[in-house]
């Protein structure tokens, strides 16, 4: 039970503190928050189909259609969690584009380690790629220092959209726009859980096209939507976890751009691999040191104590702590 005198109401705003320095968030925060992450998702994927056309999605003209759409949306982003400020009245030490992660403090770290730990997740997948490859290793490299290598890839807009705009848009919306909102709500532990199930239905619109080109069967297409659903969702909880260990967004949309490239780990033909064990032993090594590396590599200590969204916290948190 808190004292009355361990209460101070701060008259700018409809907040209060507690004498510790931390706040207990206003009434019916938690509808507002949510109400504007659900008119965030919409927002986002609404402006996906503001545009008609009979074209398939990766068709150039559409991608191109698209990457305004989105561009715009994800530019008006920040005003939401401004106007959400305003009218909640919930103040931070840390600026605006801080609490969204855009933040010099830590950034060197912030670069490096999440998308290393992604990385170590996929030893399995890239130790396969590595052997199913007919380059040799100083092809590769000759290839990733190529001018014209990176030239053609920037005029693919299929490859723009996986590994350049969806990245960006889709982390500034769904986890930097997002979750300052939902941690003062919640906690930053449930906010983690909360925040990936916006991004997950967020990509049920592609049930849309897939309905709308008959690209397979009904149940073909459900059981697809329901599986791409469970990994977006699982992916977001991730990022949205690097982004609140670290309080940066440049970690998630490095990542999100990595595992884009990747896919979904190829289980199938990995069980079917001429070097079968030593495939699945890289897999089942690359979990294991992710799991044993996951908190390390996030250590808000490389990147400057407390984070940003951290501040909003109404109670402390674990993941907040080094």
């Amino acid at each position: 039970m808190v004292e009355d005198d361990d209460l101070t109401p701060n008259f700018m705003s409809n907040q209060v503190w507690r004498g510790n320095g931390e706040f207990i968030p206003p009434d019916g925060i938690c509808w507002v928050s949510v109400l504007s992450c659900l008119l965030l998702a919409c927002s986002y994927v609404g402006s996906l189909y503001v545009w008609r056309s009979d074209l398939p999605r990766d068709h150039p003209a559409v991608i191109k259609r698209r990457f305004t759409s989105v561009l715009i949306v994800s530019a008006v982003s920040p005003a939401f969690v401004w106007a959400w400020k305003m009218y909640t009245g919930v103040m931070s030490g840390p600026s605006l584009l801080a609490l969204m992660g855009i933040r010099f403090e830590g950034l060197i770290p912030a670069i490096i380690l999440p998308l290393l730990l992604t990385m170590v997740l996929f030893v399995g997948p890239l130790i396969q790629l590595a052997m199913d490859c007919p380059w040799g290793f100083m092809d590769g490299i000759r290839v990733t220092f190529d001018p014209w290598f990176w030239a053609l890839c920037l005029s693919d807009m299929r490859w723009l959209r996986n590994q350049v705009v969806a990245p960006l848009t889709e982390e500034l919306v769904f986890r930097a726009c997002m979750l300052p909102m939902l941690v003062p709500c919640t906690s930053p532990s449930t906010a983690i859980f909360t925040c990936p199930l916006f991004f997950g239905v967020a990509h049920f619109h592609h049930v849309i096209e897939l309905l709308r080109f008959r690209q397979g069967t009904l149940s073909g297409i459900f059981l697809a939507a329901v599986f791409q659903f469970s990994y977006t969702a699982v992916f977001g909880a991730y990022t949205a976890f690097i982004f609140i260990r670290t309080g940066h967004l440049v970690g998630p949309v490095l990542c999100h751009s990595f595992c884009n490239h990747m896919g979904f780990p190829a289980l199938g033909m990995a069980l079917e691999h001429p070097h079968r064990l030593t495939v699945l032993s890289c897999y089942l090594l690359g979990v294991l040191l992710f799991l044993l590396l996951l908190f390390p590599l996030t250590d808000p200590i490389f990147y400057g104590l407390p984070t940003p969204v951290c501040t909003l916290a109404s109670v402390p948190s674990s993941l907040c702590v080094s």
